[in-house]
């Protein structure tokens, strides 16, 4: 128990050395790498076998159909056979038939004002009165001086009557009586001259009573009583604006003139609206009356004018307005929605709906336009379906299915609305109208759906 162990004489033990492993796992690796290789040459095999079948294998005699798009949604209606109003849209300004700067025709001073700032006037009705005194004393003058060469006139016209009888007595001299029969004439004369001077009198005295010369509205007082007044004052008392009734200026290219014109000379009364600045409310209703006699270079527009009743008052003076025209109105013309009608390249056309549920493009010519509807004057018939929702997703011949167009889509065949503008085109408003028709989510079509690659 007690031996001592030599530590050299120990030897360590060692494990036992087992047999070697690395050839198994390689050989395993191998394999594995052989079946993939194998299985995947068998699955190219089996496709290429099911390739060299094909559909003409299999489906012999039957003709091959590629699969194609599935049918568009669209929404279409039918052109319709209606009456289009043409109107040309204007912006006009309210201007009075008469507006008078009321001013005195004699200096004097003012004594009197006889209106209120803002009234309504009638011709005659008394404005003002200028101090007549001193026109009074004149025209008491004129009447002595008259008085004077009247009574001066009837004594030489009884000397004359005396040297008449006393010269075919051979009493006096032919002499004198040549010299009274002037001084007949010279009575006469001055007789003549008393009564201008008494009219001139009595016509100060009337200019000293202003009164108003037409029916209006009376404006703000310009000079207040008590002021010395005069013919060359700028200003005036003050300013009559007549009202009722009243006119609308405006103005209109001169494409439209041809057609205005062509209308008048046929006796025809043109009637037209206004409305407010913003043109939603209507304000009245009346008659075109005159154009001007020249074109303005400068704008290459010419003026006309309009007049209304007035009688509420509804029109003011220098107000801004919108006019809309009736120049004529087209009967029986066949009329789509605007947004049926597209711009391509090939210029305007609609998606015309056939009756195999396909689509064909349809080159078209427009006609005149309101804020809903277009007149169609050549390529479509009445009766034919447009489409006038889902163009942008359309092609030549594109499949289709044609759902309910909701209440108010379809073209209508009655007058315009109240708040539409229907204009000619180039000829009847002197503007280029763009359409942008728009699908149900309010986009405007692509260039490539709106112009389509082939003419139809």
């Amino acid at each position: 128990m007690n031996e001592t162990v030599d530590p050299g004489s120990i030897v360590r033990a060692q494990p036992a050395a087992s047999p070697s492993r690395g050839p198994a796992p390689r050989r395993y690796r191998l394999g594995k790498i052989a079946l993939a290789l194998a299985l995947a040459a068998a699955l190219i095999a089996v496709g290429l076998r099911l390739e060299n079948i094909g559909p003409s294998t299999l489906d012999a005699g039957k003709p091959v159909v590629p699969a194609g798009p599935p049918p568009q949604t669209v929404r279409a209606v039918e052109a319709s056979a209606g009456d289009m109003p043409i109107i040309i849209n204007a912006l006009g300004t309210v201007t009075p038939l008469a507006t008078v700067t009321v001013k005195t025709q004699v200096a004097g001073k003012l004594l009197e004002i006889g209106f209120t700032e803002g009234q309504l006037v009638k011709k005659g009705d008394f404005l003002a009165q200028v101090d007549d005194r001193p026109f009074q004393a004149t025209l008491a003058q004129a009447q002595a001086q008259l008085a004077k060469d009247t009574a001066l006139h009837e004594q030489a016209q009884a000397d004359l009557e005396r040297y008449q009888t006393l010269m075919k007595q051979d009493s006096i001299s032919r002499q004198q009586v040549d010299d009274q029969v002037f001084l007949v004439a010279q009575d006469a004369a001055a007789i003549a001259n008393d009564q201008a001077q008494i009219e001139a009198a009595k016509l100060n005295i009337a200019y000293a009573h202003i009164v108003s010369p037409i029916d209006g509205r009376v404006g703000l007082r310009q000079v207040d009583a008590g002021n010395y007044v005069q013919p060359t004052d700028s200003t005036g008392l003050v300013v009559i604006t007549q009202l009722d009734p009243i006119s609308v200026i405006f103005s209109t290219p001169e494409d439209n003139l041809a057609r205005i014109t062509r209308r008048l000379n046929a006796g025809v009364k043109l009637s037209a609206t206004l409305f407010d600045r913003a043109n939603v409310n209507q304000i009245a209703t009346g008659e075109l009356s005159t154009y001007d006699n020249q074109i303005d270079t400068t704008t290459g527009t010419f003026k006309l004018r309009a007049t209304f009743a007035n009688k509420d008052n509804a029109l003011f003076a220098s107000q801004f307005v919108n006019v809309r025209l009736l120049v004529d109105t087209l009967r029986g013309a066949t009329i789509v929605p605007n947004a049926a009608v597209q711009l391509g390249s090939i210029g305007s056309f609609v998606y015309v709906v056939k009756d195999d549920s396909t689509v064909t493009v349809r080159k078209v010519q427009t006609g005149p336009t309101d804020t809903m509807r277009t007149v169609i004057s050549s390529g479509l018939a009445v009766g034919e379906k447009v489409v006038v929702d889902g163009a942008d997703r359309l092609r030549e011949g594109s499949k289709v299915r044609v759902s309910q167009a909701p209440a108010g889509a379809g073209a209508g065949g009655g007058a315009a609305p109240a708040a539409g503008d229907a204009s000619g085109g180039a000829e009847a408003s002197g503007q280029h109208h763009r359409r942008k028709p728009q699908d149900a989510a309010g986009a405007t079509p692509t260039p490539a759906a709106a112009a389509p690659s082939a003419t139809p």
